[in-house]
């Protein structure tokens, strides 16, 4: 079996490390050896989208990814969306529509809407809904999180602080 070795990435804005083997996923490296357990592992089959983080601002399912291939990348995980203890306008749309039910897809579902806002920051339903297509909610029926991430759209243009 290789060797262990030191991984050195940006987490949530912070340089952080951890020792991982190279077999390891990047969402096993983030929530066994980092602690970030908002990163869900929901299938391990790269099917459901609890795992999605930001890697260099682009959503990535992070069971899918080794760690190592994060190496020197700036990754961003649910826990670092908040800023100065107030959530996101995405966060707090996803709260104030009712976008999460059992919250168990809800951080990827968050992470995934970013991606998307970034690069088209005034979504019709249709794209919402191709955006978020690679992640799966078992309790809303979808149009909740479509709502709610028109509604952060509407807050991110209007110049709401991020």
């Amino acid at each position: 079996m290789p060797a262990a070795r030191q991984l050195e990435l940006v987490i949530n804005g912070e340089r952080r490390s951890a020792e991982v083997e190279p077999r390891t996923l990047l969402v096993h490296a983030l929530r066994d050896g980092l602690g970030l357990t908002g990163t869900h592992v929901g299938c391990d089959t790269s099917q459901c989208g609890a795992c999605t983080v930001l890697l260099d601002g682009r959503a990535v399912k992070s069971c899918t990814m080794l760690a190592v291939q994060a190496e020197g990348a700036e990754v961003t995980t649910i826990e670092g969306f908040a800023r100065n203890d107030e959530l996101h306008p995405i966060q707090r749309a996803f709260v104030e529509h009712h976008g999460l039910q059992c919250g168990f897809c809800t951080p990827g579902m968050i992470l995934t809407a970013s991606d998307l806002l970034t690069r088209a920051p005034d979504p019709d339903d249709a794209t919402i809904r191709r955006a978020l297509r690679g992640n799966f909610c078992r309790c809303t029926g979808y149009q909740s999180i479509v709502d709610s991430v028109r509604a952060a759209a509407t807050a991110l243009r209007e110049g709401e602080a991020a």
